[in-house]
C-alpha cells in the first residue's frame, strides 16, 4: 500500500508552499500557494490554488484559514473560491484587479501598507511601473522569505519539456531571476527601480517563486544580479 505524500511542503516553521499543474496560453508552467502562519494561529494564503478535500485537511492541521491575497492581476483564478470552503476568510487583492475580476468579494486593495491582520510579520510592496501584473511583493519576516509571482522565474529540469525549450530560447532556463522578456513589461523604470529597492532593502535570503523551483537561498544577491540591468539604467 502506498503511502500518499502530502500536498503541503514545510519550509519553515511556520510558512509553507503548495504546488499544482497551470497552463498560460497552452503553457505548462506550474503554480505555487505560498501559507504562512500568523502569531495567532491564522493562515494567510498567496496566490491560492483550488483546495480540494486533501490540502484541506492539511491546512486545518496547521492553522486556521482566515486571510487570502490575489497579489496581481495574473494570479486570481482561484481567489474566490477561497471562502467557498472558509467562509470566515477575507481577500484582499492587488491593484487593477477589481476591474479586472469584478465579481470578487474583497476587503481592500493591496499597496505598500500591510493591513493590521499580519502588520509586523509579513511586510509587503507594489511593484510599480510594471502594469500588466501590477504584483505586490511579500516578505515573511520569520522565515526571511521573499514571495514573488511574476518578477522571476527559477525554471529547471523539472519543468515541462516544452516550458524547458521556450525558456532556454529566451535565455532564462536553469537559473533564477527575471525573463529576458521583462524588460519590455516595464513601462515606467524610474518608478520600478524604486519599488526593487524597498525589496532589496529586506533582509531576505530564500525566494518563492509561482513558476519554477524555490529558491532556498542567497534571494536577495540573486534578484539584485538579475535585475542589474534595472538598477543601473
Amino acid at each position: 500500500m502506498s503511502v500518499q505524500q502530502p500536498i503541503l511542503k514545510q519550509l519553515g516553521t511556520t510558512i509553507w508552499v503548495a504546488e499544482r499543474p497551470q497552463r498560460f496560453y497552452g503553457l505548462e508552467v506550474g503554480t505555487r500557494m505560498t501559507v504562512m502562519r500568523l502569531d495567532d494561529g491564522n493562515l494567510l494564503l498567496h496566490s491560492p490554488v483550488a483546495l480540494d478535500a486533501g490540502l484541506c485537511r492539511e491546512l486545518d492541521a496547521i492553522g486556521r484559514v482566515r486571510y487570502a491575497v490575489a497579489p496581481n492581476r495574473v494570479h486570481h483564478l482561484y481567489a474566490g473560491k477561497v471562502a467557498d470552503v472558509y467562509p470566515e476568510a477575507r481577500l484582499w487583492i492587488g491593484p487593477g484587479l477589481e476591474r479586472k475580476r469584478p465579481d470578487l468579494v474583497f476587503v481592500d486593495i493591496l499597496g505598500d501598507e500591510a493591513p493590521a491582520e499580519w502588520r509586523g510579520q509579513v511586510d509587503q510592496t507594489f511593484f510599480r511601473g510594471r502594469p500588466y501584473e501590477n504584483e505586490v511583493v511579500f516578505f515573511h519576516r520569520a522565515s526571511r522569505t521573499l514571495i514573488i509571482c511574476d518578477l522571476a522565474f527559477n525554471i529547471g529540469p523539472s519543468a515541462a519539456p516544452l516550458t524547458r525549450f521556450l525558456m532556454k530560447l529566451i535565455r532564462s532556463y536553469g537559473h533564477f531571476g527575471p525573463s529576458k522578456l521583462d524588460p519590455w513589461l516595464i513601462r515606467d523604470r524610474i518608478a520600478a527601480r524604486r519599488s526593487l529597492e524597498r525589496i532589496l532593502d529586506w533582509d531576505s535570503d530564500r525566494v518563492i517563486v509561482a513558476h519554477g523551483d524555490v529558491l532556498e537561498s542567497g534571494g536577495r544577491e540573486a534578484l539584485r544580479r538579475g535585475y542589474a540591468w534595472l538598477l543601473t539604467d
